[in-house]
């Protein structure tokens, strides 16, 4: 089966170290593998800050503009995935053309018909998983919307009153939840751009996935963006609490 799709040793082998950067990426941005905080586990403390503070406010119009561009920003994406699906369907329809050109490449070699054919399954697949992924984002923060008009105001019952907490909480996990659909799409994105390296050669996909790791490494947890958030006297992610959605 596989010499009917002309996929070679090194071929099998540079998807699967794409699929295991992927997944240790992945992991480690929800602070499974590594104790030090994520750019992603700072935000959701974030989140959980922010839903607090929401439930202090009487006029929520703040709330609700936050959450109108949380939703627009998922919906671009989500539609963007969409065409790009669309453009690999009509790159199958010029695969003579594309070929052609791919042919031209320094470092490509032979690339046939059918291996051509199924690494623009491989990118339709990705692109539709974050489609998918935006797509169900969209609609978490739809009842993320939905639970922070359910939030009773502080005074009714006093701020701390049991009715109050859960309410919070509610909504903070559904933020969370649609703020981690959010970037598994994202993150999706960000590595259909190196999985284009396999339609030179396997050894450019691993370098091309090499690179997009490293990049998205310090971004997750060296980069300027996540020392703006993690204040040094900032307690939660990162001093021994983690902050994320039990369904995780």
């Amino acid at each position: 089966m596989l010499d009917s799709l002309s996929l070679t040793f090194c071929d099998l082998a540079a998807v699967a170290y794409f699929l295991a950067v992927w997944l240790v990426h992945s992991l480690a941005s929800d602070g499974r593998l590594v104790r030090r905080v994520s750019l992603t586990l700072a935000m959701n403390a974030q989140r959980a800050a922010w839903m607090q503070t929401m439930a202090r406010r009487e006029l929520r119009m703040i709330d609700t503009n936050i959450m109108v561009g949380l939703q627009q920003g998922t919906a671009f994406f989500a539609s963007s995935s969409l065409i790009a699906v669309g453009g690999c369907f009509a790159l199958l329809g010029a695969s003579d053309h594309v070929l052609s050109v791919l042919s031209d490449l320094p470092l490509a070699g032979g690339i046939s018909r059918p291996s051509f054919e199924v690494k623009i399954l491989g990118l339709i697949m990705i692109l539709a998983f974050a489609f998918f992924k935006f797509g169900w984002s969209y609609r978490l923060f739809n009842y993320c919307s939905i639970l922070v008009g359910a939030v009773p105001m502080a005074h009714e019952d006093g701020f701390h009153s049991h009715a109050l907490q859960a309410a919070v909480r509610r909504a903070t996990q559904m933020n969370i939840l649609a703020g981690k659909h959010f970037n598994s799409g994202l993150r999706a994105i960000f590595f259909s751009l190196g999985y284009l390296g396999w339609f030179v050669n396997p050894a450019v996909f691993v370098v091309t996935t090499t690179i997009l790791f490293a990049v998205l490494l310090r971004r997750q947890f060296f980069s300027a963006a996540r020392l703006a958030v993690l204040e040094p006297d900032q307690t939660g992610p990162g001093k021994g609490e983690s902050i994320r959605p039990e369904s995780q």
